[in-house]
């Protein structure tokens, strides 16, 4: 039996490489996972390996690959991660230009519980775009972890790539199973 299916959006930024981390982190707690990917970060990401891990193809238009099932299972919780400023931005203003930022909106406005990671750097994290897009999400019940409470920041410009071996994916797994075991009621409870 599993604990539930955690709904994967990768974006295109350094740590999307890595995302298996975040599958295996799921796995390891019986969690299934599925991963959507932007039409960026699929230049990121090794899809066979991830197909491999899932049990299910990597996601990034609307055709479903050959022999593909058209829908995946109901989503208990979706990570978007990394998520970079343009997708952020997006995401906030309801933009659905293409597959994964279709699929997010639809998961967010079915109040699915959801956490983001950004992966900005001071820059573009200090402009006002931004910081609207980061309050109206955070409005919407959308979990984003970015600050000091949530230890993880915005990179000084530049520095990426040595920011990506500390990308918070179990952070992300964690926060995301325990919004799952809030939203839900307490089954059978005898107090």
């Amino acid at each position: 039996m599993t604990a539930g299916h955690l709904q994967i959006v990768v974006c295109g930024a350094g740590p999307a490489a890595d995302v298996t981390k975040l599958i295996d982190t799921a796995k390891g707690r019986s969690w299934r996972a599925a991963v959507t990917a932007t039409p960026s970060a699929i230049d990121f990401i090794d899809t066979q390996a991830i197909e491999s891990m899932t049990g299910h193809p990597v996601r990034s238009t609307y055709l479903s690959p050959p022999g593909a099932r058209r829908t995946l299972p109901g989503a208990d919780a979706l990570v978007i991660a990394p998520a970079t400023y343009n997708s952020i931005n997006k995401i906030a203003l309801g933009i659905a230009d293409n597959y994964a930022m279709t699929s997010v909106a639809e998961l967010i406005g079915r109040q699915v519980p959801t956490v983001i990671v950004p992966f900005v750097n001071a820059a573009l994290a200090a402009r006002a775009p931004f910081q609207r897009a980061v309050a109206d999400l955070r409005h919407e019940h959308v979990r984003i972890l970015l600050g000091e409470d949530d230890g993880w920041e915005p990179h000084p410009p530049g520095s990426g790539t040595d920011r990506q071996e500390v990308f918070p994916w179990t952070a992300a797994f964690a926060t995301a199973a325990r919004l799952v075991h809030e939203s839900r009621p307490a089954a059978n409870y005898q107090g």
